[in-house]
């Protein structure tokens, strides 16, 4: 076997945090998720500079236009979750729809979003006020804008919503989230970011490190590739001793593999009657390798992120042919049929959202891509024709 043909991930979701002389923010996280998120926007937004410039339309538009995008794709993203994966939960408890922190967000909400606040640019100018970093005014008037009707604006604007989907995909990758369903081979990519985490590693905890590795001695079973986790106990022999480790590993940590707490159990199993080895050091220190399990799967927010930054290289390309000439929709219609063409294709391998998915002939992503798809088709031999008629 190929134990080199998959990966194991553990990534940390949280780039650094705050220092603790640091006010109001002190330990607070900054995730990966967060900034590759933030940096899609700020990419974006030299883009569109670029594009306008190229094109003779006022830069200053693209300040307008960020702030219509940035609302649009948060509450966009977020209402659409709401509304298309768990309408029950949040319906039951309002409250919670503003939590987004607690993650759930919808790329197809987004969409639709994005789509409706650009019919909104193009008939309104809205101009925020700052008092140093603080929101202090905000005012809006309706407005003409030459040369940027909806298709056009959305034509350009779908270049770099590619790009910051893909940013975002990464992200989502940085978090172990939105993750395939099994290859049931020995490929693809082993989640172990849960069990390298609380609660194994805490307070109540006898673990003091743990990490998950390769374990070159055992061949694939039953579709699981095979793993070894490592551990170095806390270095308490008043409380710990080869009795009560035995009694730890085959007792609590067996069960936290096979309980399905914590999510673990989705990524790492090991049998009931687990196998390991307990050896002590000079010091007094414990160390255990635990044989185990790992449930290698498709890694769908790779798919997607490289998908959507070629949707992005091939779109722009085609903007640099004709620029302002490009044909209204040619760009927008590619964009759809591609992207959720491909995202239908994406969820083949991906694990479900949300429980009713599961009794489904098509799980909601497709459902929602489906519409999407024929717009786009549409949208594409509209521009065509339109593009014909001018010659």
């Amino acid at each position: 076997m190929d134990l080199m043909s998959f990966i194991i991930w553990s990534a940390d979701p949280d780039m650094f945090a705050f220092p603790d002389w640091m006010p109001w923010i002190a330990g607070r996280p900054v995730r990966w998720y967060g900034l590759l998120f933030a940096l899609g926007f700020l990419i974006s937004q030299q883009i569109m500079f670029y594009i306008y410039r190229k094109e003779g339309k006022p830069e200053k538009d693209v300040e307008t236009l960020t702030v219509f995008m940035v609302i649009a794709t948060i509450l966009g993203a977020r209402l659409g979750h709401v509304f298309f994966y768990e309408p029950d939960k949040y319906l039951s408890n309002p409250i919670d729809i503003i939590k987004i922190w607690e993650g759930g967000l919808a790329s197809h909400g987004a969409a639709f979003g994005i789509l409706f606040a650009l019919w909104l640019y193009t008939r309104y100018d809205v101009t925020v006020k700052f008092f140093y970093f603080l929101p202090s005014g905000l005012k809006v008037k309706r407005v003409k804008r030459p040369n940027q009707n909806w298709l056009q604006v959305v034509d350009r604007i779908v270049i770099v919503v590619a790009l910051t989907g893909c940013l975002i995909r990464m992200g989502n990758f940085m978090n172990s989230e939105i993750y395939g369903i099994p290859t049931e081979s020995n490929s693809g990519v082993v989640f172990a970011k849960n069990i390298e985490k609380p609660p194994f590693i805490a307070d109540t905890s006898p673990i003091e490190e743990i990490e998950v590795e390769k374990d070159e001695t055992r061949e694939i079973s039953e579709g699981k590739v095979p793993l070894l986790i490592k551990m170095k106990f806390k270095n308490q022999p008043e409380i710990l001793n080869e009795e009560s480790l035995e009694r730890y590993l085959k007792g609590r940590f067996a069960g936290l593999l096979n309980g399905g707490r914590y999510y673990i159990n989705d990524h790492i199993t090991a049998p009931a009657d687990i196998k390991y080895k307990l050896t002590k050091e000079p010091d007094g220190t414990y160390f255990a390798s635990v044989q185990a399990q790992g449930i290698s799967r498709y890694p769908t927010q790779l798919y997607e992120a490289s998908t959507s930054l070629l949707i992005f290289i091939l779109l722009y390309f085609l903007w640099t042919r004709t620029k302002i000439n490009t044909p209204d929709g040619l760009l927008l219609g590619l964009f759809l049929i591609l992207l959720f063409g491909l995202r239908f294709v994406h969820e083949l391998f991906k694990e479900n959202q949300v429980a009713f998915e599961d009794d489904l002939s098509y799980n909601m992503g497709q459902i929602l891509s489906i519409p999407l798809i024929i717009a786009g088709i549409l949208i594409f031999i509209r521009s065509l024709t339109l593009s014909k008629n001018q010659i």
